[in-house]
């Protein structure tokens, strides 16, 4: 039975319409503090541990306490059209023992939520972990009040497993987390469903898909 292996040091998972880089402030915390900042409300910070951020200097501060961190290993979404980082998400909870990972942090900014980048986003971390890494299980965990967050682990291929109930305090209110999962053996069928759906011919002239994302039979 395979185990994974730690992530290595390369920090870059290059798409078509993404590249992960590990975080670092000093190139990517501007960029996302804006990005972030666009947004008219705070609601996408509701089921986060952090935020929101209302100064630049409070988000660079955070950013450089988690930028050295192996674990969670953060990384920023760059867009490939602008050079700009939207967002980032982390791997975390590494077992390489049991060959189990998490992936968290996912935090988004409205330029990139429902976009071609974000799918790929969490595509390019997916084949990372199991192609490259050798992992057995990858993890998806939120609260259980975060209908988003819900239906997007359904789209990209995981499985809901069940609630674990007061789990965890976030901000003051206790949280009932919702436990998904994706396994290597289901892993292929997934990557097939991501492939077809990126498959230029799913685009119209306006990059708009044809087809929705299918990563369950």
């Amino acid at each position: 039975m395979e185990s994974g292996a730690p992530p290595g040091p390369a920090g870059t998972l290059r798409g078509r319409y993404c590249t992960l880089e590990r975080l670092d402030p000093a190139r990517h915390a501007d960029d996302l503090y804006d990005a972030y900042a666009a947004a008219p409300d705070a609601r996408d910070w509701t089921y986060l541990g952090v935020g929101p951020f209302t100064a630049r200097e409070d988000y660079h501060d955070w950013a450089q306490g988690v930028a050295s961190s192996t674990d969670p290993r953060h990384y920023a979404v760059v867009d490939n059209s602008t050079g700009r980082a939207l967002g980032t998400l982390a791997l975390m909870r590494q077992d390489p023992t049991n060959g189990v990972i998490e992936v968290g942090w996912v935090t988004f900014s409205r330029a990139l939520q429902r976009t071609w980048a974000s799918t790929e986003a969490h595509y390019l971390l997916m084949r990372y972990v199991f192609d490259e890494l050798g992992y057995r299980r990858y993890e998806w965990k939120c609260d259980s009040l975060n209908a988003p967050s819900r239906r997007a682990a359904a789209r990209l291929g995981f499985s809901y497993e069940g609630t674990f109930r007061q789990a965890v305090v976030v901000k003051g209110r206790s949280r009932d987390t919702a436990w998904f999962s994706l396994t290597d053996g289901e892993w292929p069928g997934v990557r097939a469903g991501f492939e077809a759906w990126f498959d230029p011919g799913n685009a119209d002239d306006g990059g708009r898909q044809l087809s929705p994302l299918r990563t369950r039979a």
